[in-house]
């Protein structure tokens, strides 16, 4: 055998001992997961109906936040037209003495 051989093997050794880690991880990972969303009262079985109402929620938040923009853009427009209005009237009542 020659030396690059044996770097050839302990190499595809150390990769498959890696693959196996990380699947074992893996399967560690899913299973606590799965542990933790059984304690908070969701089954394994509801996933599509979390992922609904998760993007039922996103969908809200986004609409709300879509709002509160709207109703400060709203409110800025307002001040800046009664500032304008006012500055206005000041003009048109200076010029008119």
């Amino acid at each position: 055998m020659q030396e690059e051989d044996v770097k050839r093997i302990i190499k595809e050794v150390l990769a498959e001992q890696e693959r196996l880690h990380n699947n074992k991880a893996d399967a560690v990972v899913l299973k606590t997961i799965a542990t933790i969303l059984t304690s908070f009262g969701i089954e394994e079985e509801d996933r599509t109906e979390l992922r609904a109402d998760f993007q039922h929620l996103r969908r809200w938040r986004k609409a709300s936040e879509q709002a509160q923009s709207f109703t400060i853009k709203t409110m800025v427009t307002i001040v800046v037209s009664g500032l304008a209005g006012a500055i206005w009237l000041g003009i048109k009542t200076r010029l008119g003495q």
